[in-house]
């Protein structure tokens, strides 16, 4: 029976208004240039320049739902972290903001923490959650204009 620590978190986490809804991982599939913007011709240049240095000016992210748990069951998932870490303190921020982004730069320490949660500690669920979640890490590593966003819904 995997042991649970979440009677060891704070109450702020454990009476989140988050945990009543759904939680997405999204993962960014694709991104195009919105072509609806009504940019004059001699603009497209800035727009152009803007895009190529990372600014979203008319550009869409189409995000795809790779992974998907209960507000309980992330709640249990991040329980196995160690609450003084910097994983856990990212991964609660869903529970504080209702969604969180991982960038290229969290890669490593979450995967690194993530990795060394004892398994037999985890339910079957958190297992399933550790083990899509790095994969989904490893997916942003070989392409790093991946993120992920992490955010609550029906």
């Amino acid at each position: 029976m995997p042991n649970s620590k979440i009677a060891d978190l704070p109450e702020e986490l454990t009476q989140s208004r988050h945990l009543e809804q759904n939680v997405y991982f999204y993962s960014l599939g694709r991104k195009f240039v919105d072509e609806s913007y009504d940019v004059p011709e001699e603009a497209k240049q800035i727009m152009y320049y803007s895009l190529a240095i990372g600014h979203h000016l008319g550009v869409v992210d189409c995000l795809d739902a790779v992974l998907k748990c209960s507000g309980h069951e992330y709640l249990e998932w991040i329980s196995g972290l160690d609450q003084s870490g910097e994983a856990f303190r990212k991964m609660k921020g869903f529970l504080v903001f209702g969604e969180i982004t991982i960038y290229p730069e969290h890669l490593n320490m979450l995967a690194l923490a993530f990795d060394g949660i004892d398994s037999t500690t985890q339910s079957e669920k958190s297992k399933q959650l550790t083990h899509g979640f790095i994969a989904a890490l490893g997916d942003i590593h070989r392409e790093p204009t991946m993120y992920m966003m992490i955010r609550g819904g029906q």
